[in-house]
Parts: structure tokens; sequence; C-alpha cells
């Protein structure tokens, strides 16, 4: 069998992709990228569709027009514009590197992703909805406990899932002489950032820790109490079971009504309850504000709705005809 090779041109360094050959270009980029090993496995996934069409299409020197093919392939396939982008991403840091390398051009420069949909692909819950979520928890047993204090976690702190499974009981600590709880967030490599806990977020977690035997520091804030799991950590995809369950259990059965939408509920709740926007983006720590912004403008846009002034002008119209 033939050595599956890159064969590189004198003249240009143009490299042409033979058999399985762009699979050791692919891997030299993302072994060469300062990244954790997570975002490296993120790169690798991304970048599968896009060497599995190159083999399908028998590609051996791709162009610009090339990766325009393969992102109207992506699209034919009704691909999630959240995950085309994704991949057309990894495609175009991909050829950046090769360019870089003198490698190959970067024929996907200026190579666009899907339109970013305006607002958040989660709902909010309201306020009634909030509280009878909270109430619908059995608090008698430990399990109830748990639920109950995870999901008033989230909804007073707006932390994300990952957050939250992330965390260990040594986390809770003071600081300023209130209880906070460290984390370590989106994008970080070290328990750098804090939420506050007021006493009604952490009693509960308290009565938990509790119920369940007691605590060190080392275990997880949250953990398994199945048969087969027992006090080991939660995972996100037991965490959103446990939340969409609590959901169903009140009548809420939606694609948009996940574990994510806590977070969204806290950071809609906190500036319902009055919280500037700076407030709001300290809560919910957005790099940029716009995305706060974006919380206040649909709080906005419902409480000022002008259709409401449409309605009031109707019924003023069918009354003086009386």
């Amino acid at each position: 069998m033939a050595t599956e090779t890159i064969v590189e041109t004198e003249s240009d360094r143009t490299l042409v992709f033979q058999d399985d050959g762009i699979d050791a270009l692919t891997t030299a980029f993302i072994e060469s990228q300062d990244i954790k090993q997570t975002s490296k496995d993120t790169y690798r996934r991304a970048l599968r569709p896009f060497l599995s069409w190159v083999r399908t299409e028998r590609v051996q020197q791709p162009d610009r027009e090339d990766i325009l093919s393969y992102k109207r392939n992506l699209e034919s396939r009704q691909v999630s514009p959240l995950t085309l982008s994704a991949y057309l991403v990894a495609v175009r840091k991909f050829f950046e590197w090769a360019e870089s390398k003198k490698f190959y051009p970067n024929i996907a420069r200026g190579i666009k992703g899907a339109k970013r949909v305006r607002g958040f692909r989660k709902d909010p819950l309201t306020v009634a909805q909030v509280k009878d979520l909270l109430s619908s928890i059995d608090r008698t047993k430990v399990e109830g406990k748990r639920n109950y204090a995870l999901i008033n976690l989230l909804v007073r702190t707006g932390l994300r899932t990952i957050e939250v499974v992330r965390a260990d009981v040594g986390d809770i600590r003071q600081e300023s002489g209130e209880a906070v709880l460290q984390i370590q967030g989106k994008g970080r490599d070290a328990k750098d950032d804090f939420v506050l806990l007021t006493n009604d977020a952490l009693q509960p977690i308290r009565e938990y820790h509790t119920a369940r035997g007691g605590a060190v520091d080392a275990d997880p804030l949250f953990t398994s109490h199945s048969d087969r799991n027992k006090n080991e950590r939660l995972t996100t995809r037991t965490f959103s079971r446990i939340v969409k369950e609590r959901l169903r259990s009140i009548g809420l059965d939606s694609e948009r009504l996940t574990a994510h939408s806590l977070r969204h509920s806290s950071i809609t709740l906190c500036l319902q309850a009055g919280a500037s926007i700076q407030e709001a983006q300290a809560l919910a720590r957005h790099a940029n504000i716009n995305t706060t912004l974006i919380y206040a403008h649909n709080i906005d846009r419902i409480s000022n709705a002008p259709e409401r002034k449409i309605d009031a002008l109707l019924k003023d119209s069918a009354v003086a005809k009386i």
C-alpha cells in the first residue's frame, strides 16, 4: 500500500492533499495551539466534517470556492447555525496557521459563519414560575434537598451548569465577612472568581450537606445519590435532567426551557429588581456589556410594549362610539 503523504512543491510550497495526508497537517495544527487539551479536542471534532468532506469530494488542492462549497454542504444538511459557525471557525483557524507556516495560502479568509440569531436560544422563567419550581420540590429526603439547593443556587447567582458541577465544598469561603463561592468560570483554568452566597442561597446547601452525612472540603458541592454513582460528582447531563424533570413537573415542557434558563432567569430577575446594567454584568460575568444589554432591551421591550398603546387606542375608540 502506498505511503500516505503530504507533497509540497518546491516552487511555491503549496501542499497537495493526498489520501489521508491532510490528517498529518491538521494534527500538527492542533498540537501547535497554546490552548487547553479540551479546546484542542474541540478543534479536532470541529475539523472532522471538513476532513470527511475533502475525502468524499476528492479535493487535493482546495481553493476558496471549495471552502464555500463545504459551507453550502453544511447548510444543505441543516446543521444548526451555532454548529456551522464552530465548524467554519476551525477551518479558518487551520488555514490561518497553514499560511503562517508557509504551508498553504489562507483560502478561508473572510468566509463567514452563520448569521447570529438575535436574542437567546433559551427563555427565562417568570417570578411566579421560579416560585412554583422551587415549591414543587419535596425536601423531606436528601435527594430533594440537593435538587432544591442546586436549583435555588442557580436562580440566585446566575451560575452556569458547568460552574456548579466543578464546585467543591471547600470553595465556600468568606470574603469581606460574607459567604462566597469560588468558581472556575467559562474559559478559565482556575477558580479565580466568585459569587456572593446570601443566606437564602447558602442555607439550603448547608441543610443538604447535613442530610447527606456531612462533607469535607475536597468533596463535590453536589453529588449523585443513585446506587450506581453514589457520592460521585454530578455530571452536567444529570444536572440538566434534574432541572428538566422539575420543569415538566410544573407543566413547563419546552425546548426553550432548560437548565440554562435558570441563568437567564437570574440575570433577568436581577434587572427587574432594579439592578443597574453594570451590576447585572457583574452578576453574569459577561465580558462584553452588550450581552447584558440584550436582557435589558428585552425587559424594556415588554414593559413599554407599543402594542399596549394600540389596544388602548382601539378600546377608547370603541367606547366613544357607544
